[in-house]
């Protein structure tokens, strides 16, 4: 069987002191190594590019996700067989960049997640981290209707046809994850995962945001990616309810001064916002479906 074409993508921001020993042991499993350099203010990049690596180079930090987009822009230019992405702070081994080749090529898969939540696979982090991360994968999984059980993992493999089918992730930071997934299910992708071990311990930086900011940026993309698929549920019910508490808001307003020529502006005003933001709620909601019904449409005729 022919050996396939391998490229990892390495995100990078301030790793002087992880990156060199993620670029070396990473080569030893692919055919080429390729890292975003996301506006870092150290020696990043210079010892990635020292090391072999083709660099990319932000002049300022942009975020993961802009990171993860300029990397699979130039991944798709190469057209390779396999693409890995993994972190570059030393939390993920690239020891297990096999096990997620073999799992994609034996399995038949599109993509690869290493995952924290299935059996054989160990997390080795502060207790505050891994409450964090159950509460952002039950969410992500109740809300996108998602079987995957590690939703944030940022350690992957995707066949190139995956890569490209994943094309229209729009999400600059931490969320980019959970679109991919949601992307990913909603095209039909087969996606699988395997046991990996992640150690946090005695890394320096975890994560370059505190843990609550990280939290609600992956929180506040997965509530849009929601809204966006079913706008009249998310968005056209509340509105229809906030113009219905504006109508009997108003009907009280009515008989209040009816019986003692009492006007009250402080209901005035809550009437008057119950009915506005409704409308716009139902607007925004009517706007959005539609569309989705267009792109959906322009899919199809591109098939």
């Amino acid at each position: 069987m022919k050996q396939p074409f391998i490229v990892a993508l390495i995100p990078a921001y301030n790793e002087e002191r992880t990156i060199a020993k993620i670029v070396l042991k990473t080569k030893k499993y692919v055919d080429k190594v390729i890292v975003c350099d996301d506006g870092s203010t150290d020696m990043t990049g210079e010892i990635a590019r020292a090391l072999g690596a083709e660099v990319i180079r932000h002049e300022r930090n942009m975020g993961k996700g802009a990171a993860l987009k300029s990397l699979f822009a130039r991944a798709r230019e190469l057209d390779p067989d396999i693409v890995v992405v993994l972190d570059a702070d030393g939390q993920h081994d690239p020891e297990d960049i096999p096990k997620l080749v073999n799992a994609l090529r034996e399995r038949n898969a599109d993509i690869v997640i290493g995952s924290r939540y299935v059996k054989g696979s160990q997390l080795e982090a502060p207790l505050y981290r891994k409450i964090g991360l159950s509460i952002l994968n039950f969410l992500g999984r109740r809300l996108l209707k998602s079987p995957i059980k590690d939703m944030q993992s940022g350690f992957r493999a995707f066949t190139i046809k995956a890569l490209k089918s994943l094309e229209e992730v729009e999400s600059r930071g931490f969320g980019i994850e959970s679109e991919q997934v949601a992307l990913a299910v909603s095209k039909g992708l087969k996606i699988i995962e395997i046991p990996i071990v992640i150690r946090y311990r005695g890394l320096d930086k975890t994560s370059k945001k505190m843990p609550l900011l990280h939290g609600g940026e992956v929180i506040v993309t997965i509530l849009k990616l929601v809204v966006e698929e079913r706008p009249l549920l998310y968005l056209g019910v509340p509105g229809i309810l906030l113009i219905i508490a504006g109508i009997a808001l108003s009907t009280y307003l009515l008989w209040l001064f009816n019986m003692n020529r009492y006007f009250s502006i402080p209901i005035a005003i809550i009437t008057l916002g119950a009915v506005f933001s409704g409308l716009m709620l139902v607007v925004s909601a009517l706007t959005l479906y539609s569309l989705n019904k267009v792109a959906r449409k322009i899919m199809l005729s591109l098939k």
